[in-house]
């Protein structure tokens, strides 16, 4: 089970996948028309780097191998639910999350991307955007975490890319 923090944010992970072109891997939730980044929730005795590979294998099918960490924001990034979105009668509350994003870099070739690679599959396709396209076009409520945790990111992967 994820943790919630004593203000109910739950821990979480975002996880940020580059090409070699700047390109981020942008996928969408499965059987609905929104899109996101690969994200979950943190458990009990993990690290947040251990968090964020798991996620990156049951979302996206990739592995330690697969991929290079670039950077992870320095603080908690915080979005709150919606009302409607809460679920009130299931405890412990959630009232939103807090996150701390991590940047990666495809190491191994593309194709290693895999929506299946767990019983209940959370996307159910993905493309390459470029880099603000995200901000745009996440939920509202998600926009403002989006809109830092990218801005943070992005000088650690023109660093990236200049030295390829």
């Amino acid at each position: 089970m994820s943790m919630i923090d004593s203000q109910g944010f739950r821990y979480n992970v975002g996880i940020v996948i580059s090409n070699k072109h700047g390109q981020l891997l942008w996928a969408k939730r499965i059987k609905q028309k929104s899109w996101q980044f690969p994200q979950g929730g943190v458990r009990e005795a993990e690290t947040l780097e251990q968090a964020m590979y798991r996620e990156l294998n049951e979302e996206v099918g990739l592995d330690e191998r697969d991929v290079k960490i670039l950077h992870k924001t320095a603080d908690w990034l915080h979005y709150r639910l919606p009302n409607n979105l809460i679920r009130y009668n299931k405890g412990p509350l959630c009232i939103g999350q807090k996150q701390k994003w991590f940047l990666l870099s495809l190491e191994s070739d593309e194709s290693q991307v895999k929506l299946n690679n767990c019983v209940y599959p959370e996307f159910d396709d993905w493309c390459w955007v470029n880099y603000w396209y995200p901000v745009k076009e996440i939920i509202g409520f998600k926009r403002d975490v989006y809109r830092k945790a990218l801005a943070e990111l992005e000088e650690p992967l023109k660093c990236y890319i200049k030295c390829l």
